[in-house]
């Protein structure tokens, strides 16, 4: 491998340093999703009993004591109940839209590889293709082994950045549908604690 790496010259570098940027990326963000996780039903179980036994502090202090965007946008929600269920929605609806631009924070950067590092690799084939070519008139004979020898280093860029592009798309893939499943739980959990609000404002 690093054999061919060397073979395929200096476009090379390049294509790491995105490969290099790429998993850089990808390895916080599975480090803030995993830390995003939380059993939501559980959670949200845990806020009904203390909206019922301790009221509103008590269950600000459960969001305070979990991590996540979940808990989060319910402590946003639970400050405002106070001033009505509008204004909780409100407050919910504001600290949903931030959680979820730092859940797709850096997601960018790895679609930027996915597209960047196949172009890359075209234009060192290119390059290479010319550099072969330019070796052929030199040697003014059109050999087999002096084209095939040319082409096939010059192909070494393409692979390299076909297979940076489909690891990091996959990586890439994979995180979108975590966020995806963050965000449902987000929202119909935001739902559960309105609904759970306007009930005990109608047994007030």
């Amino acid at each position: 491998m690093v054999d061919l790496f060397i073979q395929g010259g200096t476009m090379m570098w390049p294509i790491l340093f995105f490969f290099v940027l790429g998993l850089a990326i990808s390895l916080e963000r599975a480090w803030s999703l995993t830390r995003a996780s939380v059993n939501t039903r559980r959670f949200l179980a845990k806020i009904q009993t203390a909206l019922k036994e301790g009221g509103i502090e008590a269950a600000k202090e459960v969001c305070e004591n979990t991590r996540g965007p979940v808990a989060s946008i319910f402590h946003a929600g639970l400050s405002r109940a106070d001033h009505g269920i509008e204004q909780v929605e409100k407050a919910i609806m504001n600290a949903g839209s931030i959680e979820m631009a730092f859940l797709e924070r850096g997601l960018i950067w790895l679609a930027t590889v996915v597209s960047v590092a196949p172009m890359l690799g075209f234009t060192g084939t290119v390059w290479g293709m010319i550099m072969a070519f330019e070796d052929i008139a030199k040697a003014n004979d059109i050999s087999p082994s002096i084209v095939a020898t040319g082409i096939s280093v010059a192909l070494l860029t393409t692979l390299f950045g076909l297979i940076v592009a489909i690891i990091i798309q996959f990586v890439h893939n994979f995180f979108v549908s975590r966020i995806d499943k963050l965000i449902i739980d987000m929202e119909e959990s935001s739902v559960e604690l309105v609904d759970t609000l306007i009930e005990l404002e109608k047994l007030k």
